[in-house]
């Protein structure tokens, strides 16, 4: 008789697919429409988000990610595409 590993990271399964949950860190756009000095301007940087989510896929451009589902049909909300170019750091959660 075969025996299965326990997986040690939080994860779900959806149509007998495991999606694993991540903590995402990732680059962000920032704007700002109003006047600023020089001294102002090169103080002003991108945003350093965090996100907590499950990972749909992932492929050389694009991470999708989504963090509520339905549990008993194959649908999901809360959902988001990344460029892959933004992602600073994918860490599995642990359960």
């Amino acid at each position: 008789m075969k025996r299965y590993k326990k997986s040690k990271y939080k994860h779900i399964v959806i149509n007998r697919k495991k999606y694993y949950f991540y903590k995402i860190t990732w680059v962000d756009i920032t704007g700002d429409a109003g006047h600023a000095t020089a001294e102002e301007f090169d103080k002003f940087d991108a945003s350093t988000m965090t996100t907590m989510g499950y990972v749909y896929s992932k492929d050389r451009k694009f991470l999708k990610t989504f963090a509520s589902y339905d549990n008993k049909d194959e649908v999901f909300s809360d959902r988001n595409i990344y460029p892959v170019g933004c992602i600073l750091k994918m860490e599995k959660v642990n359960i």
